[in-house]
């Protein structure tokens, strides 16, 4: 009797198999055909795409530079000189130790002055050429050293030492370091050094050498070139 129950559940194990297997075949067969239907579709997609699919697009959408404003140019740039100062600025508050309030500033500024010539008065009279046309004198404001610019990527702070109280200024200040006086201070300094130095004459020398060629290349073979006393203001 065991052995028949043991036979019949055996029978019924392998009547149960087959109908498994039947049912996993189509979806394997489904499967298949699929991924032979994607493959070569997955190929032409691939040769849509380009190179970089995930890469990243840049748009520049900058307005058109407008032109607010042209100038002609009256003054003859003859020559430019650069500067160099240490700017040396201590600030101490009475009967208070510089630990507690102060502040101390080492400032290297760097900077560059042009001398020009002033060309808008050539036109009354100061220009008088010979009836031959082979000679002219011309003669002209003295050379005057323009403003300082100074240069900011030359331009540093070598030591800055500064009080307790201006310390926790600092941290709760939204704007704790202003070095505009350093600026000031510098260019006066700049400026005093491009009046003291032989920038005016460079700026004659280069001025007379210019107008010289200029007047020949004209046809005047003898050119003379006066410049007028500089101001008591330009040293």
């Amino acid at each position: 009797m065991p052995t028949l129950l043991q036979d019949r559940s055996t029978d019924a194990v392998a009547e149960r198999a087959p109908r498994r297997r039947r049912r996993v075949r189509p979806r394997l067969v489904a499967a298949g055909i699929g991924l032979a239907v994607l493959v070569p579709v997955g190929v032409q997609v691939a040769g849509w795409l380009p190179d970089d699919p995930f890469g990243q697009d840049v748009v520049d959408r900058s307005t058109t530079p407008l032109l607010l404003a042209l100038e002609d140019l009256s003054e003859y740039h003859a020559a430019t000189g650069t500067f160099q100062v240490v700017v040396d600025r201590e600030v101490d508050t009475r009967y208070v130790p510089s630990v507690i309030s102060g502040e101390r500033v080492s400032f290297l500024a760097t900077g560059t002055a042009d001398a020009y010539v002033d060309f808008t008065a050539l036109d009354d009279g100061r220009v008088a050429l010979s009836a031959d046309g082979n000679s002219a004198i011309i003669e002209l404001p003295a050379p005057r050293v323009g403003e300082v610019r100074i240069d900011p990527a030359e331009s540093r702070v070598l030591d800055r030492d500064r009080g307790l109280l201006e310390r926790v200024g600092d941290a709760f200040g939204d704007n704790p370091v202003d070095d505009t006086e350093l600026y000031a201070l510098a260019e006066d300094r700049l400026a005093a050094a491009a009046v003291g130095s032989d920038l005016r004459d460079r700026a004659e020398d280069n001025t007379r050498t210019m107008l010289t060629s200029l007047a020949r290349s004209l046809g005047v073979d003898e050119v003379e070139v006066t410049f007028q006393e500089p101001a008591d203001s330009e040293g």
